[in-house]
This record gives structure tokens, C-alpha cells and sequence, in this order.
């Protein structure tokens, strides 16, 4: 089973993409929401990141999904200190990576190279069509 982590400046935002793509699969997607800074402002922080990983421990994989680029490094500076499953950073979209990747990971037999492959999915994806 691969774990989804979603990690915003906002702690709402984090929270929010967490509740909507935990509808996909109920309790049998692992996701942690890491979102804000430590004293709950906007930002990242390498805690709060740190902490959704240990929540994801027991996963085969996590694949990390961000807002913007400054989470990247909020993310590479907690895996420094992180033993555990692979951890893979998602170049997707947040909410829309987030669903597809969901969607894969919700078949317990999927890899996190397939739940990455399918988040990216979302950078193709058409909302508006003229």
C-alpha cells in the first residue's frame, strides 16, 4: 500500500486536499496532512512534515505531493532525517495529483512508481474546453 502526503504552506489547504481525496478510498489510502509552518502560519515545516511521515510508516511507499517549490526543500530537508519507506515528490499538481494518485493507490497492489506516474497524469488533464 502506498501513502499519500500532502504538504502545503496552509495547514486548511493540507487538511482540506486530505479530506477530499480520503473520500476515494475511506481508511484504505494512508494520507497525512502537513501543511503550515510550526507556529501555524502560512509556510512548511520540516516537523510537521517529519510527523506525517512517521504516520506513513507503515506504508510501502509515500509519494509527497506540494503547492509550491520552497515545500520541496521542507520536504528533501525532513527525508534527511527519515528511515523508512521510499519517498518519492511529486512534480504534480496538488489537488489534481492528489486524486489520480489516490485513484491508483487505491488498488493495494499498485507501486509508487505507478501512484507517482499517475499523479503527474494530472499536469495533462483538461478542465476548460473551448
Amino acid at each position: 500500500m502506498i501513502g499519500l502526503l500532502i504538504v502545503s504552506h496552509s495547514t486548511r489547504l493540507a487538511e482540506g486536499v486530505q479530506e477530499f481525496v480520503g473520500q476515494i478510498g475511506g481508511d484504505q489510502i494512508p494520507i497525512a496532512a502537513a501543511g503550515g509552518a510550526s507556529d501555524g502560519s502560512l509556510g512548511t515545516s520540516v516537523e510537521r512534515i517529519l510527523a506525517g511521515l512517521e504516520q506513513l510508516r507503515a506504508a510501502d511507499g509515500i509519494l509527497a505531493l506540494v503547492d509550491l517549490g520552497s515545500a520541496v526543500m521542507s520536504v528533501e530537508t525532513a527525508l534527511e532525517h527519515f528511515s523508512g519507506p521510499p519517498v518519492q515528490i511529486s512534480n504534480a499538481p496538488l489537488v489534481e495529483g492528489a486524486y489520480l494518485a489516490a485513484v491508483e493507490a487505491s488498488n493495494a497492489e499498485a507501486t509508487l512508481e505507478q501512484v507517482a506516474v499517475a499523479a503527474l497524469q494530472a499536469r495533462e488533464l483538461m478542465k476548460v474546453y473551448e
